[in-house]
């Protein structure tokens, strides 16, 4: 079953971002304290940050200020963000910021509020009247809740770092506690916690003990907290767990839509260091992780790809009629990739396990479909790339091979598939001209129709991240794609070899 986390994990591969944008229209910015300008306020703020964000988080106190208008124009910002994910086809989750919290019958009331009569996708509640207080909004099992942990005011030590005695006769800070807690309620994949980014430490020790929960981070900006210390304190080892809650440098700044970008890419380039640190502390000598078997991709993540690929078109199923004139069942067209920018950086993310474990100085991408590939594994790996042109320049430099290189480098060529090989050895050719050493192909996709053997007998490597039999075997037993079709599929691959 869906859930409100595994929609959120969708919307961040989307957007390639872990940015939420708070909507907390204050009086002292609307040209005038009314329900309406409350309204036009976040419509305003949804337009401009929608591409960019992850999730929105209006607070419910600015509009419930102003009555029954204020309730009405808090109803018409959430649609206004539903509108927006529809139009751009992402789902773009909302987190109603309401720190709810009341003995069971009223949360029940709280909870219809909020998720029938409102259509928000999650709530932040209180968790200090205990589990019972939380349940009626655990019913709603595709709903997303977020309990108060260590919050980013001044005043937050007042309680929340009180030292208490659990029932098992453990002692420690109350924030503690409810993070171990949520840790142990969260078993249908819907509970997450708010702490602040005001506190480093907090964050660090939040996340020991909560490894798995997604956290609602405030505090960035305005508060006073730093984007690249929050975030290494909290993101999980997948990269992702967090959600950056900004809202009035966002909502103040002259460009909204400019600030939201920054922001956006500041996390990306952030969340990318962190990942080249871990890698290159892995392949130090003497690191416990250098002596690990060969990583391969995880299930859940040939799952993703696996389904995104099949729902993006860039693998369909029909008739098609091949360059070489077969008729085929199937058809691999990785260059839609590009309209997917989500699934473009998994696509990246899962050739940088192979690449990790091959000695290289730089990254050939081959013309076409495997530029925009070779190019979102630089960003996220930070590889340098070359690529060899299709056809040699006239003008200019004239250059043969587009990028900074010497000879003697070896580079590893990069592309999106391989059939028989036969593409891949006019590439490695002219790079081998320029005096580069190739080693090693990797491709995202290997049709298994001969390529790996063409190419061990010219003396390369061919690593693959899926294979092809591996794809229709999963489609088939998930039901993706009707059995006659995966059949026809694996006789046309068998008889064309």
């Amino acid at each position: 079953m869906e859930t409100f986390f595994s929609f959120l994990v969708k919307r961040v591969d989307d957007c390639s971002s872990l940015l939420c944008v708070g909507l907390d229209p204050h009086p002292t910015d609307l040209p005038a304290p009314t329900a309406e300008a409350a309204r036009a306020f976040c419509l305003k703020i949804i337009k401009a940050t929608a591409p960019y964000a992850a999730a929105f988080k209006p607070n419910a106190a600015f509009f419930e200020m102003y009555g029954p208008q204020g309730w009405i124009a808090l109803k018409d910002v959430i649609a206004a963000v539903q509108a927006e994910s529809d139009r751009m086809g992402s789902m773009i989750p909302v987190i109603l910021d309401a720190k709810r919290g009341d003995i069971a019958s009223t949360a029940e009331a709280y909870a219809r509020s909020t998720f029938e009569t409102l259509g928000a996708h999650a709530i932040t509640l209180n968790p200090l009247l205990g589990k019972d207080s939380i349940d009626p909004f655990l019913a709603y099992k595709e709903k997303g809740l977020f309990l108060l942990c260590k919050t980013s005011n001044p005043g937050a030590a007042d309680l929340q770092d009180l030292n208490v005695t659990t029932q098992a006769g453990a002692h420690m800070p109350l924030h503690i506690h409810i993070a171990q807690l949520a840790q142990a309620w969260n078993t249908g994949n819907n509970i997450g916690l708010v702490v602040g980014a005001t506190q480093v430490d907090t964050l660090k020790r939040v996340r020991s003990v909560a490894p798995d929960l997604w956290m609602l981070v405030p505090g960035v900006g305005t508060q006073g907290g730093d984007l690249e210390s929050a975030m290494r304190a909290s993101l999980r080892p997948d990269g992702k767990g967090i959600l950056i809650n900004v809202s009035r440098s966002l909502a103040r700044a002259e460009n909204p839509a400019n600030a939201a970008a920054e922001m956006r890419d500041a996390m990306v380039n952030i969340k990318y260091q962190i990942e080249r640190e871990q890698r290159a502390e892995n392949r130090r000598p003497g690191s416990n992780k250098s002596q690990q078997p060969p990583v391969t991709i995880p299930p859940i993540e040939f799952e993703k790809l696996a389904d995104g690929l099949l729902e993006a078109g860039c693998i369909k199923f029909g008739d098609f009629t091949l360059k070489s004139g077969l008729k085929s069942p199937i058809y691999i067209d990785l260059r839609r990739l590009v309209t997917y920018p989500g699934l473009l950086a998994q696509v990246a993310n899962a050739y940088v396990p192979l690449l990790e474990k091959l000695e290289f100085d730089r990254l050939a991408g081959l013309p076409y479909a495997a530029i925009p590939i070779v190019t979102a594994i630089s960003l996220q790996a930070g590889y340098p790339v070359i690529y060899p042109r299709k056809e040699v320049k006239s003008y200019g430099t004239k250059a043969e091979i587009e990028g900074e290189y010497r000879a003697g480098e070896t580079t590893v060529v990069v592309d999106d598939l391989t059939t028989t090989g036969g593409s891949k050895f006019e590439g490695i050719d002219k790079l081998t001209g320029a005096g580069l050493i190739v080693k090693d192909v990797v491709v995202l996709i290997d049709r298994q129709s001969g390529a790996k053997e063409a190419l061990a007998e010219a003396g390369f490597r061919l690593h693959a991240v899926l294979t092809i039999n591996e794809l229709l075997d999963y489609w088939e037993t998930t039901g993706k794609v009707e059995s006659e079709k995966i059949a026809a599929t694996r006789t046309f691959l068998k008889t064309s070899q």
